[in-house]
């Protein structure tokens, strides 16, 4: 299995002015990710966009930034929805594409008991060879993986690693003393990437990645190397960033400030529309501070 890594930044899907998927700036922008601090890539997750976008789109799209990037950084693609069928179907798609890994959403909507999630994730794993990193983001689905059913999941062989975005330390943590110690738990949080790597967590995967991927990966490997006091100050440093990627609807400030940076982005797909005015000037505000 190639190695996750610890900075996974959950990318953009950079669009022409029309709405089609920009696959030149898709790879442009994979490659100067993975330059500036990104370890691997969520490809058609909820920040690039996958809920608007086509199976056909979302495949090219993989072996797009396979090509790349792929010698050089984990690419995981984005292959849950909230049918278990259609779930499996467009993951052995995926695999056939050659990609590293699969990032599976907890089904949204259809609110399943803990049987049901162990079910779901469990059929999906079973019909494919990649390895499966679950995501936990009910703030999205509306529902909650309890770290009991991650535990039982973690006993798949390749279901490896988690996503937890619920934005609690305390399940979070629950989850890392249940599951095996290889079992990786990625914070969905930018904000909660330190807490969690102080309590056992891997890293973060990570919406911030694209405008201060070193800085996220400085941090960390800060902490891993003991410096805590220097994984602090970066922590507190980037705060603002962190903050401002989230004062609307993710994706749309991650996006705008990718297009501010002068990197491939575009617009965005109905039913998300693009920052206002005041939103873009916060954006400005922060953006400048980066150093």
């Amino acid at each position: 299995m190639k190695d996750f890594g610890r900075v996974i930044t959950a990318m953009v899907t950079p669009f022409h002015e029309d709405g089609s998927v920009n696959y030149e700036g898709a790879a442009e922008l994979a490659r100067h990710l993975v330059a500036n601090g990104s370890d691997g890539l969520v490809v058609a997750g909820s920040t690039g966009e996958a809920a608007t976008m086509t199976a056909e789109e979302k495949l090219k799209l993989f072996e797009v930034v396979l090509e790349a990037v792929g010698d050089r950084a984990s690419v995981i693609a984005g292959t849950g929805s909230n049918d278990t069928m259609a779930s499996v179907k467009f993951t052995q798609a995926a695999e056939k594409v050659g990609v590293h890994g699969a990032l599976v959403v907890g089904p949204y909507y259809n609110k399943p008991t803990q049987e049901g999630f162990y079910q779901h994730f469990k059929t999906i794993a079973e019909a494919t060879s990649l390895p499966i990193m679950l995501y936990n983001v009910p703030g999205r689905t509306a529902s909650n993986i309890a770290p009991e059913t991650v535990a039982r999941l973690a006993e798949i062989p390749n279901i490896v690693a988690i996503k937890e975005a619920s934005g609690n330390i305390e399940q979070a943590t629950e989850i890392i003393r249940v599951t095996p110690a290889d079992f990786k738990v990625y914070s969905g949080d930018d904000a909660m990437t330190l807490p969690l790597l102080a309590v056992g967590g891997e890293g973060i995967v990570s919406v911030a990645g694209h405008v201060v991927g070193n800085q996220i990966q400085a941090m960390i490997q800060a902490f891993l190397a003991g410096d805590i006091k220097k994984a602090q100050e970066i922590n507190l440093s980037i705060l603002p960033v962190f903050k401002a990627m989230f004062i609307v609807t993710n994706p749309i400030p991650v996006k705008t400030s990718v297009g501010l940076l002068g990197l491939p982005a575009g617009p965005l797909r109905l039913p998300l529309t693009a920052a206002d005015d005041a939103v873009v000037a916060k954006l400005k505000a922060v953006l400048a501070t980066i150093q």
